[in-house]
């Protein structure tokens, strides 16, 4: 099945990932690499269970290599009960049977650098699962039977007999975020904070015994390969002290973000990254090549995501400010400005993203393919990193219409609510054939997958998009095979042009011109001629609405 598609050859001159690795190893890889998210129990099913896994990613990896991505980052696939898909982990420093064993995790990332990408994966620092063996201690031990519970957020409880809450705060997926335990004897005893499901108790990390749990977490997996790690909230691990009432406790639920800021960005927080920061370097001065950190960093402003990428902190922070932007030039323009001001200042790189296993896919957010493609577009000509999230490649909309009794987001089952869930974006991807699974998953007596694939992702295959040069695809695959082989995409400067209202013109570098057109009329182009690179159909001197191209201008050589 995957044989379909291995390079056959037919596409020549093309700078693979082993090309780019080699040139960006000397210039710190992680500054204009484009990482594609693998959310490994949607990528591709090697056993036929119906759930991907290690050795279908693994099986997938020279169908990357032909998109032309620089590396992967895996989305959890540690031992963990699943209540929150691999957030909940039970075991950091093994691997779920579901998805392989620690053997196969070995093959994933030996082929993969065989390929030239990076690898990197998830690490859960602020929570973990209430299976975890420091949790089941803390429940065994009762409130005064040892340390364990100080590694964990435990409290009294209000009112005559501890039945309140011990604080006001909410979970970001719905009520409160405190629980309270029945104690060894039988009776209500403590409560402890869970900013997230029950399922997935909060981390004390005021307790030095867990900042050095995880320096050994990040060495055993930095001695297996890895080329660097995301982490999951990384505005989280400390809360304020004293765990005081919020004036707005409904704002992480209401939110469904890192708002509260009694419970996020504490200012200790930045330590522990210069302490994984040095251990990074340690890995990075035996052989030269930098091992990576990117965080989840959601915040108000770049300015504060700044802080966060400071040299001697995280290498990167996704800018999720341009993935929540609504479709204005206007805004577009302004987060662009932000970014360059205040993340670019720090010596980091800006990290852009459209798409994430925890969001609304573009083609639906923004109502419309078009926009969808000339965002792509206006995100790879941008300086700095890119994430591509998978499925992006192929234009896959949002699954909107899953019946209640598929879903498996907690959002929805602690908050009986559909806002906000995420099962919509994560169903198993279509890779051929006109029926479900859609090659996710072969041969005799399969299960089904996990989440039901609908019949309109035959038209989204990607042996169909392959095969069809004006695809979402290809549109992909092209300004990836441009943006590795021109030295201003990616590095370089970015200049503004004069334009329309509804336009955003720039030239990056010495010479290359870049446009998206916001609006639904068309635009005078920034430049004559033929675009290298197109959205949609592009005639010479014309920006037709809800489209962005490149041109090479005067001097350029491509």
């Amino acid at each position: 099945m995957i044989d379909a598609y291995v390079d056959d050859g037919s596409v020549q001159n093309e700078p693979g990932p082993s090309e780019r690795s080699q040139h960006t190893a000397r210039q710190q890889w992680w500054r204009t690499a484009v990482i594609y998210e693998v959310y490994v129990r949607s990528f591709l099913d090697s056993t036929g269970d119906g759930i991907g896994d290690l050795a279908g990613v693994r099986a997938g990896l020279p169908y990357l290599e032909r998109l032309g991505v620089d590396g992967i980052w895996l989305n959890p696939f540690y031992p963990s009960p699943q209540y929150d898909h691999g957030y909940d982990v039970a075991d950091y420093c093994d691997v779920d049977p579901v998805y392989g064993d620690l053997a196969e995790f070995g093959r994933l990332v030996d082929d993969a650098h065989r390929l030239g990408f990076k690898v990197l994966i998830d690490i859960v620092p602020n929570h973990c699962s209430s299976k975890h063996p420091w949790f089941l201690q803390a429940l065994a031990e009762g409130p005064d039977g040892g340390p364990a519970r100080s590694r964990f957020h435990f409290a009294e409880g209000r009112g005559e007999r501890g039945e309140l809450p011990p604080n006001n705060w909410y979970s970001m997926f719905g009520g409160p975020a405190w629980t309270r335990v029945t104690e060894p004897d039988g009776t209500p005893g403590q409560w402890y904070l869970h900013l997230f499901g029950p399922e997935q108790p909060d981390l004390n990390w005021r307790n030095p015994e867990v900042g050095g749990y995880f320096e050994q977490v990040l060495r055993f997996w930095l001695d297996r390969g890895v080329d660097g790690f995301r982490i999951d909230v990384a505005t989280g691990l400390f809360k304020h002290p004293g765990l005081p009432d919020s004036p707005d406790p409904a704002a992480d639920a209401r939110a469904r973000d890192t708002v509260n800021p009694l419970a996020w960005n504490q200012p200790e927080t930045h330590g522990v990254w210069r302490t994984w920061r040095a251990i990074c370097e340690e890995y990075t001065a035996r052989d030269g090549v930098d091992r990576l950190l990117v965080g989840e960093v959601s915040v108000r402003t770049p300015a504060e995501q700044a802080a966060y990428v400071r040299p001697d902190e995280l290498h990167q922070a996704f800018f999720f400010h341009m993935l929540t932007a609504p479709w204005d030039a206007a805004t577009f323009r302004r987060v662009i400005q932000d970014a360059l001001r205040d993340i670019a200042d720090t010596g980091s790189t800006i990290t852009w993203v459209l798409n994430n296993h925890d969001q609304v896919r573009t083609v639906t957010r923004y109502a419309a393919a078009a926009r969808a493609r000339a965002a792509a577009l206006l995100m790879l000509s941008l300086p700095g990193a890119a994430y591509v999230y998978q499925g992006e490649e192929l234009g896959l909309p949002e699954v909107v219409d899953l019946p209640d009794e598929v879903l498996t987001d907690p959002i929805f089952h602690r908050s009986g609510s559909r806002v906000g869930i995420r099962d919509g974006c994560r169903v198993p991807l279509p890779w051929s054939g006109h029926l479900s699974p859609f090659g996710f998953t072969s041969g005799e007596g399969v299960a089904e997958p996990w989440l039901p694939q609908p019949a309109w992702f035959a038209a989204h295959t990607t042996e169909r998009l392959m095969a069809d040069p004006e695809s979402f695809w290809h549109l992909y695959h092209d300004a990836l095979r441009l943006r590795a082989s021109l030295p201003s995409l990616g590095n370089g400067t970015l200049r503004w042009l004069e334009s329309p209202p509804q336009v955003l013109a720039f030239v990056r570098g010495d010479g290359l011109v870049c446009a998206v057109n916001f609006g639904d009329v068309p635009a005078p182009a920034p430049v004559p001629g033929t675009p290298l690179l197109a959205s949609g159909p592009c005639p010479p001197g014309t920006l037709p609405g809800s489209t962005a191209a490149w041109w090479a201008a005067d001097g350029l050589a491509v």
